[in-house]
């Protein structure tokens, strides 16, 4: 017999259940964050942040940096057009981001492609500064409760799998080869956001199916070309009837993981890249944006902003696919 461990405390959730003539919910129905799998997960996650900025501090400062130091370092990037360029984009990519959920990494890479970046330039860029959005984001989450563990899961190993394989695609391929299919990607994306934009209201909140495949195909798409794991992941399972604030929550979590998994695969894979200043700037200008795309979210409506992103992705990419066929 499995012994419950309820919850006696006067939550919301109780007081409905008090006032239905229910029993009180369990422990972990009322505190979420509490299941051993997602606490687990998520000072993992802590971890892992910890452990890059200890790692990225120490390398400015005390690590062999061509006979420069750490303030060398730092004024250097100040002065370079290359850092105040991708810190633009950081911002604008935040603002949409925290303001639809989605779309940060299709529109930084559409930027970055548009500035003269490889694909694999351009994607390793987005990924190595996502880990740090994506990880703040996914451990906020948790400690709201808007995660749902089996979800969470489901998603995990196969979007990892195919933000491996994703990689592997992008830095295998000659730039020049790839960027009109990255591009031609990212069209078919923005007219994909257009038409969630305007598809009408969602279904009846249910039970998703075929989560795994989905989430190996939105891996894939993400690191291949730089973007995707939202539109893709969290616009079909709320379709698909998901609840929306642990759809959100949970897919926003395991892009941590598979966002990791990408960004690691492109350094062994090609190298240490040479876009430092893209990911500081592409950082910083995320952290700045933040506070804007809170009141964005609050004030505009999600079809406003979801339209004006189809459209700007849609038009961008056009123009890289006629630069790149002429």
């Amino acid at each position: 017999m499995k012994i419950r461990d309820l919850d006696l405390s006067a939550s919301p959730i109780n007081l409905q259940h008090q006032a239905a003539g229910l029993p009180p919910v369990e422990d972990l129905v009322s505190h979420p964050d509490q299941h051993p799998v997602l606490r687990l997960a998520m000072w993992a996650a802590v971890a892992v942040l910890a452990t890059l900025v200890v790692a990225v501090v120490w390398r400015l400062f005390f690590g062999d940096n061509g006979g420069h130091s750490g303030m060398e370092l730092i004024s250097g990037a100040l002065s370079n057009p290359t850092f105040w360029s991708a810190l633009a984009v950081g911002f604008l990519a935040q603002v949409v981001d925290g303001a639809l959920g989605m779309a940060y990494g299709i529109t930084a890479t559409t930027f970055l492609l548009t500035a003269g970046a490889t694909p694999a330039a351009a994607s390793a860029s987005v990924h190595i500064a996502e880990v740090f959005t994506t990880g703040l984001s996914g451990i906020s989450h948790v400690k709201l409760g808007n995660v749902n563990k089996s979800l969470f899961l489901r998603l995990l190993v196969p979007g990892i799998l195919g933000a491996v394989l994703g990689a592997v695609l992008v830095t295998q391929f000659d730039g020049a080869v790839m960027k009109p299919f990255i591009s031609a990607y990212l069209l078919l994306m923005g007219v994909y956001i257009l038409r969630k934009a305007w598809r009408g209201k969602f279904k009846k909140q249910q039970e998703p199916r075929h989560v795994g495949k989905l989430a190996l195909v939105g891996g894939f798409v993400d690191a291949a070309g730089g973007g995707g794991w939202g539109p893709v992941v969290t616009s079909n399972l709320i379709g698909a009837g998901g609840d929306p604030r642990t759809t959100i929550g949970s897919v926003n979590f395991a892009e941590f993981f598979l966002t990791l998994s990408s960004a690691t695969s492109f350094i062994l894979l090609a190298g240490e890249p040479a876009t430092w200043l893209m990911v500081a700037g592409l950082v910083f200008g995320g952290m700045f944006a933040a506070p804007l795309a809170a009141l964005l979210c609050k004030s505009l409506k999600p079809r406003t902003l979801m339209t004006v992103v189809g459209v700007l992705i849609t038009l961008i990419s056009a123009f890289n696919i006629y630069k790149a066929l002429h």
